[in-house]
């Protein structure tokens, strides 16, 4: 398996949040993170039908537009009584149309999505649900690699905290009582989903290197 060996990993993101996440858990191996909307890189129309096809297709068109190795993140929360989804199409859930003012991401809508489909249902519907992560790296010369995590819990509403981002004021992982949102990032860092498909890259590509 290759392996990293500079010290600069661009990451195949345009969302602060998830810069920040991924770059506290590189920080140990002395990594430094750029992101793809600091370079000024296009976001790539995400065309996968699967997480794993997501990532390959930003951590590739990153890696031969930098010139620089590139990691990518493709992640999403599938709920059971709704077949799995949102799925692949977490962030597409989020989008504005035309009709709802300036275009980007609306997070709060998209969970309200949720649960006004799981409302439908019934109040004993089943909230279970789960985050899954796939990393994705990349090099210019199209060698890849790819890893993948998940937790599971359950969506809670309303929305609580304040301190993550996308659905994660709504998620509550399996044994906690607090959401994703509420809780500090270190503690977050290390149960979720991410954490769990960085600790597969950590072990393939870091392996004695932390500082």
């Amino acid at each position: 398996m290759r392996k990293l060996e500079g010290e600069r990993l661009v990451i195949a993101t345009h969302n602060a949040g998830k810069l920040r996440e991924i770059s506290g858990l590189l920080a140990p191996y002395g990594v430094e993170c750029v992101s793809a909307g600091d370079l000024g890189l296009p976001e790539p129309e995400e065309t996968g039908t699967t997480f794993a096809e997501n990532a390959l297709l930003k951590a590739h068109a990153a890696a031969a537009a930098a010139q620089l190795p590139a990691l990518a993140d493709d992640s999403g929360l599938s709920v059971a009584a709704l077949e799995g989804r949102p799925g692949v199409y977490t962030a597409d859930w989020a989008e504005r149309q035309w009709f709802e003012g300036e275009p980007g991401r609306d997070w709060y809508m998209a969970m309200g999505k949720v649960e006004g489909l799981l409302c439908a249902q019934g109040p004993v519907v089943d909230r279970s649900c789960w985050f899954s992560c796939t990393l994705a790296i990349a090099w210019p010369d199209g060698e890849e690699a790819v890893y993948e995590g998940r937790i599971d819990g359950t969506f809670s509403w309303p929305p609580r905290g304040t301190m993550g981002f996308g659905y994660d004021p709504v998620f509550v992982p399996a044994g906690h009582n607090l959401s994703f949102a509420e809780l500090p990032l270190d503690r977050k860092q290390a149960i979720s989903h991410r954490a769990v498909a960085f600790e597969k890259l950590v072990a393939d590509q870091f392996a004695g290197r932390a500082r």
